[in-house]
């Protein structure tokens, strides 16, 4: 079947020209022999053979001050945003370059509607990017656990795809257009939880509404096994292993996800996927009860996936003994709040050692020195292995767009400091 591009998606001979100038630089950027290398070095890294720890820096928040929406040139929404993504390449090309890579393709991922479990759930935020406040809809687990129903799942195929075509009118001639997406984050459940009972009740259930809490978790549970699995049966996975980016961070280049049994052209399955959990709100329970109330829920989600990655901003260092357990586990992300020396102790050389420095270190001030000594110190613990130091959850750069690529350039110079001392 053919999809045109609707009367909607009318796209000006300005805003032509303005995709078409930014995807052909786009190309030009993805063909450079360069890429190889690194795509070739963070194959390797994944593999758990680093041929030198990898550096990668995400603006995440920041972008609005790198790139503000006031900087996008055209007029219709949609193309404003194919704008962004693509201005974000070359900026991240020009001004940043940390060891990530870029594909010559654009991505569009399908637009998928994963409902809801019987509760819309209004958040009310606050101005300039700050928080935002919602009422749980469950107060009382049990009293109120009937009131859970099953999600209804769609995805809009006609909608998707006349994007895709719209794409391949407009630059498809110099930056083909393909549908590959992650359509959700983690598998790790806690935060879908505190949605809907809040966090205060999620720490004090294991306490006052044990059974509750374990009855609420394996619904969830099921409830996103159902969602991977209606994903895999109407064919709407697509590869993750070139520069996705794997849990909280990382980037999924890997050959180890071309499973037996599957031929070029067959449907993708979850096994041929990276799978991510974690648990960043449970860090104030003991790590007996995340033993009994969190992990048995995710473990049989993480064993879908071919390789896995576990952790996002939550201190591991105790409870890492129970996470080794995690299925197919390849890369822990180690924290501003981790205890660095237990975490080498334990990963080794055996998995990839996901370092986040703290991000205030050029969200708020930007101490040169203090940073050196900050990546030293985690070089000196972690450098023998496969070592990855990624800068991310920059809210802000007080609006010094230096900031990010400074960080990368006395990140660069540290890796070469460390390899030179070797």
């Amino acid at each position: 079947m053919q999809y045109a591009p609707s009367l909607e998606s009318h796209v000006t001979s300005k805003d032509r020209e303005i995709l078409r100038s930014l995807a052909g630089r786009v190309r030009e950027i993805a063909e450079l022999p360069e890429q190889a290398d690194r795509k070739r070095r963070l194959a390797n890294h994944n593999a758990l053979r680093p041929e030198r720890p990898i550096i990668l820096a995400y603006p995440e928040g920041a972008w609005v001050e790198l790139l503000p929406d006031s900087a996008m040139q055209c007029k219709n929404q949609t193309l404003r945003g194919w704008e962004m993504e693509l201005r974000k390449k070359i900026y991240w090309w020009d001004h940043l370059r940390d060891d990530n890579t870029i594909e010559p393709f654009f991505n569009i991922g399908w637009k998928i509607d994963k409902g809801n479990n019987g509760f819309e759930i209004a958040y009310e935020h606050g101005d300039n990017r700050g928080s935002y406040h919602w009422v749980a809809p469950i107060q009382d687990i049990e009293a109120d656990f009937d009131r859970l129903k099953p999600a209804t799942f769609a995805v809009d195929r006609e909608k998707t795809l006349a994007g895709v075509a719209l794409a391949s009118d407009v630059f498809g001639d110099l930056l083909p257009p393909r549908i590959r997406g992650n359509y959700f984050w983690t598998s790790g459940l806690t935060w879908e939880a505190i949605k809907l009972i809040g966090l205060e009740t999620l720490m004090l259930a294991p306490y006052d509404q044990p059974e509750g809490l374990h009855r609420l978790l394996a619904f969830l549970r099921d409830e996103h096994l159902r969602f991977l699995t209606w994903m895999e049966s109407e064919k709407l996975l697509s590869d993750f292993d070139q520069d996705d980016c794997v849990g909280s961070g990382g980037v999924a280049y890997t050959d180890e996800l071309s499973q037996p049994g599957r031929n070029p052209g067959d449907p993708v399955r979850l096994k041929d996927r990276w799978g991510f959990a974690e648990s960043q709100e449970t860090v104030g329970i003991s790590p007996e009860m995340f033993n009994e109330f969190i992990l048995p829920y995710q473990l049989p989600l993480l064993a879908q996936f071919g390789l896995t990655s576990y952790g996002c901003c939550e201190g591991l260092h105790d409870r890492i003994d129970s996470i080794l357990k995690v299925p197919n586990l390849r890369r822990i992300s180690v924290s501003p709040w981790c205890e660095q020396k237990i975490m080498a102790e334990k990963l080794g050389r055996n998995f990839v050692f996901s370092r986040k420095p703290n991000p205030t270190q050029i969200c708020l001030t930007f101490n040169e020195a203090a940073i050196r000594n900050d990546l030293a110190t985690t070089l000196s613990l972690a450098g023998k292995g496969s070592l990855e130091i990624i800068m991310k959850d920059t809210a802000t750069i007080q609006n010094e767009p230096w900031r990010i690529s400074r960080w990368i350039q006395i990140a660069l110079e540290e890796v070469q400091k460390y390899a030179d001392s070797k």
